[in-house]
């Protein structure tokens, strides 16, 4: 049986450049999560209110995504092409517990 799990990551400072590098990779990995019909959602967090920032780039992602243990959901994580370019400081997995929309 499998759960949802979020995996929350932070960005480093000025982290755009690497995000843009390594950006085709990072979606390809999350498309397979999708086809899996395994992603309930997957965005970053814009740097400022808006939904295209520009320069001033992203802080984060969110990803929430269906795993069969809390240890595969971290395995995947760890194998992110943003954690493996820099661009992530910082990445928490934790399992999360989908209320609405039902």
């Amino acid at each position: 049986m499998s759960n949802w799990y979020a995996i929350i990551a932070e960005d480093v400072a000025n982290s755009l450049p690497l995000r843009l590098a390594t950006r085709p990779a990072h979606i390809a990995r999350l498309v397979a999560l999708q086809d899996d019909g395994r992603l309930l959602i997957a965005g970053p967090f814009p740097a400022i209110d808006s939904m295209d920032p520009g320069q001033a780039g992203f802080t984060g992602s969110l990803i929430v995504a269906e795993f069969d243990s809390l240890t595969a959901a971290q395995s995947w994580a760890d194998a992110d092409p943003y954690l493996l370019a820099g661009v992530y400081a910082n990445v928490i997995v934790k399992p999360y517990k989908k209320v609405l929309p039902a």
